[in-house]
């Protein structure tokens, strides 16, 4: 094997293997039993950064993030089910934590508020154009003759 092709092959396999690390930022957070790390990744990945708000809390680097995915870890490693290691967090940080929050009465308004936007500006269009104000009257010949006079000087 040549140097090239060594480097090329080096540098497979740090991408291939370097993947599973981004994951989360320590390796040490891992859990032992790969199914399981493979829950908690689940888990982690319908949780948001509450310091980011656009990550989950496995794509994440901050701080908050980093506790929650320990928290997680160890809530699936001690038995919980997803639905109870999710409910433990939401029970904590609110619905705001996933990052699809579900739909209830108490979030009707913001999964309806794009309708009712597109609500509101239809009928402020529709209220517009019904009371437009009429288009002025045509000049008579006196105020033609006059704009005439007016634009010769």
């Amino acid at each position: 094997m040549t140097r090239r092709h060594l480097a090329l092959a080096s540098l497979a396999l740090l991408l291939a293997g370097g993947s599973v690390a981004w994951a989360i930022s320590d390796p040490a957070e891992a859990l032992p039993d790969p199914r399981q790390e493979a829950r908690a990744e689940a888990i982690g990945r319908q949780l948001r950064c509450l310091v980011c708000q656009n990550e989950s809390i496995e794509d994440s680097g901050a701080d908050l993030a980093r506790d929650l995915r320990h928290i997680v870890r160890q809530r699936v490693a001690a038995g919980d089910s997803d639905a109870q290691v999710v409910d433990w967090v939401v029970a904590r940080y609110g619905d705001f934590v996933r990052l699809r929050p579900p739909f209830e009465w108490q979030t009707v308004l913001l999964w309806g508020s794009p309708l009712l936007a597109l609500a509101v500006g239809g009928l402020g269009v529709l209220v517009h154009r019904h009371y437009r104000p009429a288009p002025p009257a045509p000049l008579n010949e006196a105020e033609q003759a006059r704009l005439r006079d007016l634009m010769e000087t």
